[in-house]
């Protein structure tokens, strides 16, 4: 009888589960991205195919789909499946783990695949208990991980797996989930009638940065809290979309005319030295959901191209700047992107590194095939002694002031100037 009533209540908790979960796929054909690792003729593809399976480590975003493809190895393989979260499971589930696939291989000759969630979280101790039954087969592991495995992952167990990286999902692919959810009667939306204005879906898609998570539970509230009309159709329009989101729609889209045109707006402001506007600018860029990483590369570019060498530390502000905004990510990075706009737009300007490039490349264009001249080449064969490479050559330390008195553009070239410092 407990089994029964343990069925029962899983198909309950199946039911109730969020619409994120009810609609995970079973199968390759059903999963919608990820070509790249799992498409036709890829590596991932041909091991599940074929049953031959080796541990995994998955490198992705939140929403990619690591979970689900975890389970769907595990269906297709006809392996024994264990879930687990590094953030919740200890040493002693781990060896409760291991002892029980080792029983399992034993006595019903099945495979253990076990899915650590979070694989990142565990410390080295943690991930060295498992490494023995990784290397001798008792189990088959598969990570999941948001971080890169290179810093998070020991490097024995990293060696014994083989890394995928999932991108986070294209807006094709998120229309395309979203749509199959609203069509599914079984598991999905499909026993309800909805008309999705295409505004709504434009924010709903926009605004999940990549995560078809975000995109299932949005759409799924959004449904549920719409009344009907006397047709039965629930209409989500935008400022449904925007309640379920909890998320203020703005006239902004990544790939759009307005996304260059608030990136423009924000580095102009900078350049004008007017941090208010720098800042203004900044927050419209977070507020819909821009990648700071986006706007971190551009204020590294920034940095060189118009503060340049009246501040050296901008650049270096700069880069610790990206490097915050990729470790610690949204909401908190959205401080140091102000910390580094703010520096950047107070600072003093000079272009003149990038204008001397600019120029150069100019000459460039027009003397590609202007020989080396002899005494910048290095001599490092007896031909090339012979055919006097590197004669005339001044070595700048045994120079007065270090500056040799010899040309060290091309002879065309000789005493061009390209960069000019401000005074």
């Amino acid at each position: 009888m407990p089994d029964l009533f343990d069925h029962k209540l899983e198909k309950d908790l199946k039911r109730e589960a969020p619409l994120a979960d009810r609609m995970r796929p079973e199968k390759l054909e059903d999963f919608v991205g990820q070509e790249e690792i799992i498409g036709e003729g890829k590596l991932l593809r041909k091991a599940i195919e074929n049953d031959e399976l080796f541990s995994i480590i998955f490198w992705g975003p939140p929403g990619s789909g690591k979970t689900t493809l975890a389970r769907i190895v595990a269906k297709m393989t006809k392996s024994y499946f264990v879930a687990i979260s590094a953030v919740a499971a200890g040493l002693a589930d781990l060896r409760k783990i291991v002892k029980e696939a080792q029983e399992r291989r034993k006595f019903h000759n099945q495979r253990t695949i076990l899915f650590v969630d979070e694989i990142h979280r565990w410390n080295k101790a943690q991930q060295d208990a498992f490494l023995p039954c990784v290397e001798n087969g008792t189990i088959v592991l598969i990570g999941a991980t948001t971080e890169n495995p290179s810093f998070e992952v020991i490097a024995p167990l990293l060696s014994r797996s083989r890394v995928f990286v999932l991108e986070r999902l294209k807006e094709a692919h998120l229309k395309k989930i979203l749509k199959i959810s609203l069509l599914d009667k079984k598991h999905g939306l499909g026993h309800f009638k909805v008309k999705l204005v295409p505004c709504a879906l434009d924010l709903i898609v926009g605004a999940s940065n990549g995560d078809a998570r975000t995109v299932l539970n949005a759409i799924e509230i959004a449904v549920k809290v719409t009344k009907p009309d006397q047709q039965g159709i629930r209409h989500i329009d935008l400022n449904t979309a925007e309640q379920a989101l909890q998320h203020k729609a703005l006239l902004y889209d990544k790939k759009g005319e307005e996304h260059y045109n608030v990136i423009s707006a924000f580095i102009k402001s900078m350049r004008g030295s007017d941090p208010d506007a720098a800042l203004y600018w900044l927050a419209r860029m977070i507020e819909a959901g821009e990648d700071p990483l986006f706007i971190a590369r551009r204020m590294v570019i920034f940095a060189s191209e118009d503060v340049g060498m009246a501040d050296s530390q901008a650049l270096q502000l700069a880069i610790a700047t990206m490097q915050a905004c990729d470790m610690v990510g949204l909401p908190e990075c959205k401080i140091n992107l102000a910390h580094c706009a703010t520096y950047l737009a107070t600072a003093a300007k000079d272009n003149s590194s990038y204008a001397g490039l600019l120029s150069a490349e100019e000459d460039v264009k027009r003397t590609l095939n202007e020989p080396v001249p002899l005494h910048l080449r290095n001599p490092v064969t007896d031909l090339m002694k012979d055919l006097k490479y590197g004669e005339g050559y001044q070595y700048a330390h045994n120079m007065p002031d270090k500056k040799p008195t010899h040309s060290h553009l091309p002879k065309r070239l000789a005493g061009k100037k390209y960069y000019r410092p401000k005074k």
